[in-house]
């Protein structure tokens, strides 16, 4: 049999999706897609045509007549996929702080979800693709050929992402972030539209206490498995738990 054509991967914030989704793309020599950077995406059209935040009408709008584009980088390039809006590499605009300021408020749009939904199963339905997000396995690829989601304890993320803040300049505390990254898990898990959750039939992957290495040796394994037709655990052990085997 061959390898699954899209692998889908969510969790929440700084359970390691991105760094898996990276080197597991890597590895296979597929196409990583990161989602936000697709609503990143919109909201840079959003703010540089002068669109109201607050309109939802005209967002969904601008959103819906939008062409976005992912493909695979150039070797040596400073990020794995290059984004497209309109024919346009975006790329290095998406990361400015206007659109860091406004992509969450843009992004909690249902009209923009669906389009970029829409936008998402176009790209992936070309297959080869490791797709990364809050709702691949649930929404955008319910039949996706592997879901994963990645967790880890909350106060492992929240070490993870102060380190992140510590390492580009920015001041603040473990508490601060680990206060606010309760706070984003209890959104994402209650909102209405598309809640965090894991699919019935996803792998959860516990990085609490694996190194990204470990975790992708492990992710690979499940990929051959799926590849010769087998049938992952649905609850991944922990690493104390399989020493203890």
């Amino acid at each position: 049999m061959s390898r699954p054509s899209i692998i889908a991967i969510d969790g929440p914030a700084a359970s390691g999706k991105t760094t898996l989704g990276q080197q597991l793309a890597d590895a296979l020599g597929y196409l990583y897609i990161d989602t936000g950077m697709m609503y990143r995406a919109v909201t840079l059209a959003v703010l540089e045509r002068g669109v109201g935040i607050d309109d939802e009408a005209a967002v969904t709008d601008l959103a819906g007549s939008l062409v976005i584009d992912v493909r695979r980088s150039e070797p040596g390039a400073r990020y794995p996929s290059t984004v497209y809006l309109n024919g346009v590499d975006v790329t290095d605009r998406l990361r400015s702080r206007k659109v860091e300021a406004n992509v969450s408020a843009v992004s909690a749009i249902l009209g923009v979800r669906a389009a970029m939904t829409v936008q998402q199963r176009r790209i992936g339905e070309q297959g080869r693709v490791v797709m990364v997000g809050r709702d691949i396995g649930t929404v955008v690829f319910p039949d996706a050929d592997l879901k994963l989601y990645l967790d880890a304890a909350v106060t492992e993320r929240a070490r993870r992402r102060w380190h992140d803040y510590q390492d580009d300049g920015n001041e603040g505390t473990y508490e601060h972030v680990l206060d606010a990254m309760r706070k984003r898990d209890a959104y994402d898990s209650q909102r209405q539209h598309a809640p965090l959750r894991a699919a019935q039939d996803a792998v959860i992957v516990d990085t609490t206490n694996r190194t990204p290495e470990e975790v992708l040796k492990h992710v690979l394994a499940l990929v051959e498995a799926n590849s010769e037709g087998e049938s992952p655990s649905e609850v991944d052990p922990s690493p104390q738990e399989e020493a203890n085997a």
